[in-house]
């Protein structure tokens, strides 16, 4: 089961991160607008997602990677607070607010890997 949520575990962050340089309209639309470079940004979050979703895989970087996306959820949930305040026509202004929860929900799964 450990391995299991292991590989779900990588595959939700480089899938997420991938989807950086598939759909960034839809990541840059939501960074807030008192962060400069958003294009930047994005791709930075992009990349780091893809990093540490593959350091997962590997004893040697797991640890390493899992502390990296507990700071990287963290840096990002500014932009989580951002987009249930803004809104979001094609999501559910409920769901956007228990999104904001199931923040710390992954920081604790990630932290199972540390």
């Amino acid at each position: 089961m450990y391995l299991l949520f292991l590989y779900l575990m990588s595959g939700f962050y480089i899938f997420a991160g991938v989807m950086h340089f598939f759909k960034p309209r839809m990541y840059i639309k939501i960074i807030p607008p008192y962060l400069p470079k958003p294009e930047l940004l994005n791709a930075l979050a992009g990349i780091f997602e893809i990093i540490f979703g593959l350091g997962l895989l590997f004893e040697t970087t797991r640890s390493l990677s899992a502390y990296g996306i507990i700071i990287l959820l963290l840096a990002v949930f500014p932009a989580n607070i951002y987009m249930y305040q803004k809104g979001n026509r094609a999501i559910p202004k409920w769901i956007l607010l228990v999104r904001l929860p199931l923040q710390f929900v992954l920081i604790a799964w990630a932290y199972l890997y540390t």
